[in-house]
């Protein structure tokens, strides 16, 4: 089902010209690895699935999505897996680190890169890229947030920044929080480039 979506939503995109990567060779080609990636609405999680392709995505999502059995079954073929951002603990990050490790690709979306909301998110994945020993790739959407405006003649842009690789040891909470604040300066930093 991932394929056919993802593969349907490029041959669309292309058709109509609106799908635009940005920096596509920066994504790791040798290792599985953490995509933190502004957020605006569900279009931003179609649209990065596409941009990655042939490459799939495994994402993170908040438990509550699972809650009926049907989307529960659409959201686990599309590689989504259910995450309790209420009370997140070690049963949390298992799935993705165990990814991560065997070469897939991890996504999280972090609620929005200025405001305080977004900072939990943003160490979880440095938690899980440094537990796995996989680098993050920032990355920043920008375009229609809603089907309405996905019909309009706006683009839709994707922004991959540089990975940021992190240094092997123990993850302390000041190597978490320099990790964290190099994220949000990177994913920062494409949004500006990215107007």
């Amino acid at each position: 089902m991932y394929n056919v979506a993802a593969h349907t939503c490029k041959f669309l995109s292309k058709r109509w010209g609106k799908l635009h990567v940005r920096n596509r060779e920066y994504l790791p080609t040798d290792t599985g690895f953490v995509i933190a990636c502004s957020h605006k609405g569900w279009v931003d999680v179609v649209a990065l699935g596409t941009a990655v392709l042939p490459h799939q995505i495994h994402f993170m999502a908040k438990k509550e999505l699972f809650n009926h059995i049907l989307t529960s079954n659409v959201l686990k073929k599309l590689n989504a897996f259910p995450v309790d951002r209420n009370n997140p603990g070690p049963s949390s990050i298992k799935t993705p680190i165990k990814l991560a490790k065997q070469g897939h690709i991890v996504g999280i979306f972090p609620s929005g890169t200025r405001t305080e909301e977004d900072v939990p998110l943003k160490r979880g994945a440095v938690t899980i890229a440094s537990m796995a020993k996989v680098p993050i790739v920032p990355a920043v959407y920008e375009g229609p947030t809603n089907l309405k405006e996905l019909f309009s003649k706006d683009s839709i842009v994707i922004s991959f920044g540089k990975p940021i690789y992190l240094a092997e040891g123990k993850l302390t909470k000041d190597r978490l929080s320099d990790a964290s604040n190099h994220l949000t300066a990177s994913i920062r930093a494409l949004e500006e480039t990215a107007k």
